[in-house]
C-alpha cells in the first residue's frame, strides 16, 4: 500500500494568536475610521451639490414633452458662473419673490416633515415648493411679444422657431409686449397650456421676468428614467441628443 507522503506546513500559513490579532485591530481601526469615511463622503457629496451640480424632481407636466412627470435631472450650477444665459436654455431657479413670493421654506412642517423635505431635495427624488424649471425666451434688453402676424413669438422683432413645443400648444393664449428689464429674464414653458410661467405674473411686481441671482443653473441631464436618459439640447423635444 503506498502511503500519503509527509507534508511538512509552512510556519507562515498556520495561524497564530498575532495573525489573528492583527485581523482584529484591523477591523476595530476600520469600524474607528468609518464615521470619519462618512463624514468625508457627505461633504464631498454636499461640496459637489453646492458648486457643481444639483439633482431634481420634476413634479408637473408644465414642461412636457422635453421633462415628464417623475423625471429626474442634473443641473449645472458652474454653467453660469463660466458663462451667460442664453435664449432656449432651460432652467432651474428660485421663484420666491417672483413666482412664489408667498414661500415660507417649510414653515408649519414640523421638524420631521422639514427633514424629510430637505433629504428628498438633496437626492433629488421629491419636489420643491420653490423651485421652477423654465425654458428662457427672452433675456435681459429682448422685447419680446405674442403674437405675430404668423402667430408665433417674436424676440426683438424676430419670429422664434419652437420645436420643443407639446402638440396641439400654440405658442400662447395670452397676448404680451414684454421689454425684459437687464439682469432678469422671461421664461415660459414648453406645455404652454399647463404652464404658469411668466405670463401668469405679468401684473406681480417685475412683470414675470425672474432675476438672474436666482438662477440656480442649467438642466443639462435626464438620469432618470434610464431609457430616456440623456444630455438636454437647448432644441430638445424630449428625446436625449
Amino acid at each position: 500500500m503506498d502511503l500519503a507522503p509527509h507534508r511538512t506546513l509552512d510556519p507562515e500559513s498556520v495561524p497564530t494568536d498575532e495573525g489573528r490579532g492583527s485581523t482584529s485591530s484591523r477591523s476595530r481601526s476600520l469600524l474607528r475610521d468609518l464615521p470619519v469615511l462618512v463624514l468625508v463622503a457627505v461633504t464631498l457629496t454636499l461640496l459637489v451639490r453646492l458648486f457643481l451640480v444639483q439633482a431634481f424632481y420634476i413634479p408637473s407636466s408644465s414642461m412636457e414633452p422635453t421633462l415628464r412627470v417623475g423625471d429626474r435631472v442634473l443641473v449645472s450650477k458652474q454653467a453660469y458662473v463660466v458663462g451667460e444665459v442664453h435664449r432656449g436654455d432651460v432652467v432651474v431657479f428660485d421663484g420666491r419673490n417672483s413666482f412664489a413670493p408667498e414661500a415660507t421654506d417649510g414653515a408649519g412642517r414640523g421638524a420631521l416633515g422639514r427633514v424629510a423635505d430637505a433629504v428628498g431635495g438633496f437626492l433629488g427624488i421629491s419636489p420643491s415648493e420653490q423651485d421652477f424649471v423654465k425654458r428662457v425666451i427672452g433675456v435681459g434688453g429682448d422685447r419680446v411679444v405674442c403674437c405675430d402676424a404668423s402667430g408665433r413669438i417674436s424676440v426683438n422683432g424676430t419670429p422664434v422657431d419652437e420645436p420643443y413645443l407639446s402638440a396641439g400648444d400654440a405658442p400662447s393664449d395670452v397676448r404680451f409686449d414684454v421689454l425684459v428689464p437687464p439682469g432678469r429674464l422671461w421664461v415660459m414653458g414648453d406645455h404652454r397650456r399647463e404652464s404658469a410661467d411668466s405670463r401668469a405674473h405679468l401684473g406681480d411686481p417685475g412683470g414675470g421676468t425672474v432675476p438672474l441671482d436666482r438662477v440656480v443653473g442649467e438642466v443639462v441631464l435626464r438620469f432618470w428614467p434610464v431609457d430616456r436618459a440623456g444630455r438636454l439640447s437647448t432644441s430638445s423635444t424630449g428625446d436625449a441628443s
